[in-house]
């Protein structure tokens, strides 16, 4: 078998995890779908996400493994990086797709229903009460907008939320900088603080999401302020819970010293991603709550 010593390829054996993957996948969508349509959790849905977690622990150790091992090249690192860096590209477009949605929908949709250009006869007839402003909200004369009856405000737990996720970033770099200088105990601090921050913005999530609902009327089903608000900001969440475990992980790892200085790459490739979330929630911040 190749190794990285001879300055070779390295070529791993037959895995079976593709496979495991496909089958994982194809189980969750199916009970996802079968959920949706019958109303009730489906048990294919559990089962596919138990065996998603099993793909993950067990792919992921056979890379660890294989990493520790010395297996890996400069040339593998360098696919490694390119296959991340593509991955980041790949979740860019996936958000700019939900910030281009928001965008047609205050910018162009909302104008047009109020009569903007040429849409004078869109307004009379069908929404003559309508009133070109973002966020549509629910009120006594416009009965046909599905609308909670308040938007969520830019302070408060937002706020929090956004000195939270930036903090992180900066002990997360705290860690990286620890660790190219070879000071375990500030890396392994550095790291702790992060996920922990990780943890508080998904708790202090919940809690908005809970005073939406319970308070404010703003639900997925709440129109296109509710839909977009739920869209954005629950697929971040989801990322920033992907994030946080991949933190933890990557805590566990040094914990039992794994990474050099010079040899890290798993600890980048994370470290990257996080960064990402947190610039993606600058954005959310911006124009999905202060704007």
């Amino acid at each position: 078998m190749s190794t990285a010593s001879h300055g070779e390829y390295y070529i791993p054996e037959p895995s079976k995890w593709p496979i495991v993957g496909t089958v994982a996948l194809t189980t969750s969508v199916i009970g996802a779908v079968n959920t949706i349509h019958a109303g009730e959790m489906s048990l294919l849905l559990p089962v596919g996400l138990l065996m998603i977690a099993y793909l993950f622990f067990g792919w992921f150790g056979s890379v660890i493994d294989e990493s520790m091992a010395g297996k890996y090249s400069a040339q593998v690192d360098k696919s490694f990086r390119l296959g991340m860096m593509w991955f980041i590209f790949s979740e860019v477009m996936f958000f700019a797709a939900f910030f281009g949605a928001l965008f047609y929908a205050r910018v162009l949709s909302v104008p047009w229903l109020g009569g903007a250009g040429n849409n004078a006869a869109t307004h009379e007839f069908l929404w003559p009460a309508f009133e070109a402003v973002w966020p549509l909200l629910s009120n006594p004369d416009n009965t046909k907008i599905v609308a909670p009856a308040e938007a969520m405000g830019a302070m408060g737990l937002p706020a929090i939320n956004t000195a939270i996720l930036l903090t992180s970033s900066v002990t997360l770099t705290w860690a990286h900088h620890a660790l190219r200088a070879g000071n375990r105990l500030h890396l392994n601090l550095g790291l702790g603080i992060t996920v922990l921050l990780g943890c508080i913005f998904l708790v202090l999530q919940v809690e908005e999401y809970i005073h939406a609902y319970n308070e404010l009327g703003l639900t997925m089903s709440s129109g296109i302020y509710g839909s977009t608000f739920f869209l954005l900001t629950g697929f971040h969440g989801f990322h920033v819970t992907m994030g946080t475990t991949m933190l933890l992980v990557i805590l566990i790892r040094c914990l039992k010293g794994h990474f050099t200085a010079d040899n890290h790459f798993g600890f980048e490739a994370v470290a990257w991603y996080w960064h990402f979330v947190d610039v993606v929630w600058l954005g959310l911040y911006i124009f999905v709550y202060w704007l």
